[in-house]
């Protein structure tokens, strides 16, 4: 195993290189093919896509800003020299206090952005804030405000008082894997670091952006705090602020001008599937209800399997089936999904409550296959409340933890109605006909496609009479949104990058293919184009009804 090792670190060193190589080549040679630059700039902001290596979102980002120079329009990059004390991707979740490893990461990053128009910040702290952080609380840390007259470095730039705390919250949530943090001091460490960390990046980008005057700002994710900072003061400046993530499908990106992490769509009202439409859509589900999807490089169910014997007698013992769908508590989504309930595990003690009351109804938690992710494992998990809530010792409850290979999708077929956080599941369940009662804001809450009270009392009234009625009925126009929604979702907002990139020795990470510079410029491929029409000229973001024909479903379709 030792050996196994070495050999795939080895190997992934060396396609690192080489495809390092087949960049900075290609990176010259679109500086050598730039027409002459015509208005004013689009940015650039890299500081969370990746270290050493090529992520999928840096993958875009480079694709995307090589598209946008082609057709004219100047580029500036921004870039980390050692620009923070401690940054998200850097930060080790063993060691707090572990440096980030500046030296190979600002290697790639200058590997990028080969003879390309390149602002490198570096970190200069602020004394005057490192004071005022000194002996404060968790909870004060995560409250604070911080304004250019209480700097003692040059701010003016910033224009106004920035809540730093807020902005840095999710980033700690992500690296220590879990939303309730414990109030010790390495925990304060990292949010203090990260905290002056953020002020350097947002007075520096201000600055640069008033010098700069730019059209458009381009940036990974938004919840990050470099990026939630960089496009706080950049939306200030009324600066159209663009955040991308990975898309529905292998190897696609997605573009907004709102926030990726909440993946916002805008379907016409008119809009009704075709047949071919249908039929696609059809497919890929059919492959999805089988297991067989993956997203940014993941397969999440490599073995699924039907629901066993013991499951089934024990669902026939009750009058009816609720399963209950998780989600990951630190993910960058739920900052968007925490309106109805202040978290996740709220939301769960209240349908420990509902199961509770109801001892003649089975309910099922489901636990996300992404908390034991290989390298970014959950550290407050639906299990470990399971365990310390009792709920596992109640005889109407069962959980299933991340790493069962149940169908989730037969548990639906027995279910009398589903329950679900802002999980992608409740969208198919729909679309499977069943009643869905959801209990944070997801991407899909927008249209009529699943029950969404907006209160916890209103979300407890409507689970009580769903388990009380003879029958649910559901307005079908629920099925219909919910078709149109995810149509969307997949072949609509899901840019496909795969005549550009394919995985590289880890699923999660990307290389670049063999390309050519004719194969970025405009009118080469519909991703792209998509992408030159939004930043440019406002538009959606979204592939022309006219490429549906070459849309196809791959045997690892998301």
């Amino acid at each position: 195993m030792l050996r196994d090792f070495f050999e795939q670190r080895l190997l992934r060193g060396l396609v690192r290189r080489h495809n390092n190589f087949r960049i900075a080549r290609l990176a010259r040679r679109i500086a050598e093919s730039e027409q002459p630059s015509r208005g004013a700039p689009v940015v650039f902001f890299k500081a969370s896509s990746g270290i050493d290596d090529l992520s999928w979102n840096s993958g875009f980002h480079l694709l995307a800003s090589w598209a946008v120079r082609l057709d004219g329009v100047p580029v500036h990059y921004f870039g980390c020299s050692a620009g923070m004390s401690l940054c998200v991707l850097g930060t080790d979740h063993r060691d707090l206090r572990k440096p980030p490893p500046c030296r190979s990461c600002i290697h790639q990053s200058r590997t990028l952005y080969e003879r390309a128009d390149a602002e490198w910040f570096t970190y200069e702290p602020d004394p005057n804030l490192a004071a005022a952080l000194k002996d404060r609380s968790l909870a004060e840390l995560a409250q604070l405000e911080w304004s250019p007259e209480q700097s003692s470095v040059g701010a003016r730039a910033v224009g106004g008082t920035l809540p730093l705390g807020a902005l840095c919250m999710p980033s700690v949530r992500w690296i220590l894997r879990r939303h309730h943090l414990v109030d010790d001091e390495n925990t304060r460490h990292l949010l203090r670091e990260y905290i002056q960390s953020a002020w350097n990046v947002g007075r520096k980008f201000a600055a640069w952006l008033d010098r700069l005057q730019p059209r458009a700002v381009v940036l990974f994710n938004g919840q990050f705090f470099p990026e939630a900072v960089a496009g706080a003061v950049a939306r200030r400046r009324r600066i159209p602020v663009i955040t991308h993530e990975v898309g529905f499908r292998p190897a696609s990106a997605f573009f907004t001008a709102g926030d990726a992490t909440a993946y916002p769509i805008t379907i016409p009202a008119d809009f009704e599937l075709s047949p071919a439409q249908g039929a696609r859509l059809d497919s890929y589900l059919s492959r999805r209800f089988q297991g067989d999807f993956s997203m940014a490089g993941v397969r999440f169910w490599p073995h699924m399997r039907g629901l066993d014997d013991q499951l089934r007698a024990k669902g026939a013992r009750f009058k009816q089936v609720v399963p209950v769908f998780t989600n990951v508590v630190f993910d960058t989504s739920q900052p968007h999904a925490n309106t109805v309930f202040e978290d996740m595990f709220v939301w769960l003690d209240l349908t420990l409550e509902i199961a509770r009351a109801h001892p003649d109804t089975l309910f099922v938690i489901r636990a996300h296959p992404d908390e034991l992710r290989i390298r970014k494992a959950s550290r407050e998990t639906v299990e470990a409340w399971a365990e310390a809530s009792a709920a596992i010792q109640e005889h109407n409850v069962v959980f299933v933890g991340p790493r069962e290979g149940i169908s989730s999708y037969e548990l639906i077929q027995v279910s009398k109605f589903v329950m679900v956080y802002n999980s992608t599941i409740g969208l198919e369940a729909s679309i499977l006909g069943k009643p869905v009662l959801c209990a944070g804001r997801a991407r899909y809450t927008g249209y009529e496609t699943v029950f969404f009270p907006q209160t916890a009392g209103e979300f407890r009234r409507v689970a009580e009479q769903m388990l009380t009625s003879q029958s649910i009925e559901v307005p079908p126009e629920f099925r219909r949104n919910s078709r149109r929604f995810l149509y969307y979702q997949v072949f609509r907002t899901s840019l496909p990058f795969d005549d550009l990139l394919r995985p590289s020795v880890r699923s999660t990470h990307a290389r670049l293919k063999p390309i050519q510079v004719a194969s970025l410029r405009r009118g080469a491929l519909p991703a792209l184009d998509a992408i030159l029409h939004g930043i440019l000229e406002g538009g959606d973001f979204l592939r022309r009804e006219s490429d549906d024909s070459r849309l196809e479903i791959d045997s690892h379709a998301n």
